[in-house]
């Protein structure tokens, strides 16, 4: 996982965010970033890693019941436990996103798209719950919309990255979809180009699409500049799945770019959703 990209549509310190939200989200992204940077930073040993993340588990455990954490990461657990008792942030939902930082360490290899939602629903969704949470929204409909947002960014971000994660050894592209396209693993980690890489690529898009679709109504429920900084967010996925396309799929060499211009086009796409 891309530490600094996977988290580059969190909210934090955006002016479009509420001043009141600031302190948790900010602990929330800083809690996240610094277990992404134990899973996929440096040169520690898988074995190293997973210890790492265990000891931060169990601080995570010991904030969440008003005890003091180890020394060991002062400035996530000092801002975060009182966070987690003003604001009664579900645990459940961080120690979902802890086990998929430990998925990445030991698993890069997906067999269908089933398993690789299964690692969304525990590495992207719980950002938007806890951002729902912090706005008071917990009804079921507004839950599933947000799933459908965090997952489908997530997915573009896997489409986008794959010319840096394959040469990393991680390919989230799942077996199924391989096979449906006639793909081998092999022209995957050799980045071939072909008809087939690209309509596999092509399809992953657009499943990804879909699912950003399923959930854009939600940005209508989120009230002020939540809800601006929502569409945004919507936009932003949707416009990089658009510079996938004009690569002609061909992400397994080159990584879109998003400029000024695409900054530009999204935020007057915000004001038509």
């Amino acid at each position: 996982m891309n530490g600094v990209e996977h988290y580059e549509n969190f909210p934090v310190a955006s002016l479009l965010c509420p001043a009141r939200f600031r302190p948790p989200i900010a602990a929330i992204y800083h809690f996240a970033r610094t277990a992404d940077d134990i899973a996929d930073e440096g040169n520690a040993s898988p074995a190293e890693r997973l210890a790492a993340l265990a000891a931060y588990r169990a601080d995570l455990s010991a904030a969440s019941q008003g005890h003091a954490a180890s020394e060991r990461w002062p400035n996530v657990f000092g801002a975060l436990g009182p966070m987690l008792q003003a604001w009664q942030l579900p645990l459940t939902l961080l120690t979902d996103l802890l086990s998929a930082f430990e998925q990445d360490i030991v698993q890069t290899r997906y067999a269908d798209q089933a398993e690789l939602l299964d690692y969304c629903r525990r590495s992207a969704n719980p950002i938007g719950r806890l951002l729902l949470h912090l706005y008071g929204v917990h009804d079921a409909e507004a839950l599933k919309q947000s799933d459908c947002i965090c997952t489908a960014l997530q997915l573009i971000n896997f489409w986008q990255d794959l010319s840096e994660d394959i040469p990393r050894g991680r390919i989230y592209l799942p077996a199924d979809l391989q096979a449906k396209h006639c793909v081998s693993e092999a022209e995957l980690v050799s980045q071939q180009l072909s008809n087939n890489t690209r309509a596999l690529v092509a399809d992953s898009v657009d499943w990804a699409r879909q699912l950003m679709r399923q959930g854009a109504p939600l940005v209508k429920q989120i009230p002020g500049r939540a809800g601006w900084e929502l569409r945004l967010v919507v936009q932003g996925g949707l416009r990089i799945a658009e510079r996938i396309e004009q690569l002609d799929f061909g992400t397994l060499q080159q990584r879109p770019i998003i400029g000024r211009r695409d900054a530009l086009m999204m935020a007057s796409r915000t004001f038509w959703m």
